[in-house]
């Protein structure tokens, strides 16, 4: 898997709100109601990541969680990173 260039990932970046880029990832975090809301769509995207086989780095306190994801194996961020975070996306949107 290739990893992508700085002026690629922002690019890819516009189409995601409120996603960045450091560090070698792309991170981006999610309020909800309470814990169970949190801990609910945590569950929901642990399939799709499994069902991916591309697994988020990720914290969760109460009902904030953090999300970064980079593709380890290949060093950074690629087309594998994107294709979670669009996921990730219509989990969260689903929930609402």
């Amino acid at each position: 898997m290739q990893i992508l260039d700085e002026k690629e990932i922002k690019s890819k970046l516009e189409e995601l709100e409120g996603w960045e880029y450091k560090d070698d990832a792309i991170h981006t975090s999610f309020q909800f109601e309470n814990f169970k809301e949190a801990f609910s769509v945590m569950v929901r995207i642990a399939f799709e990541a499994e069902a991916q086989q591309h697994h988020p780095q990720w914290t969760n306190v109460y009902n904030e969680l953090e999300i970064s994801l980079s593709t380890h194996d290949a060093g950074g961020v690629t087309h594998k990173d994107f294709k979670l975070a669009r996921s990730i996306e219509d989990i969260v949107d689903a929930g609402e």
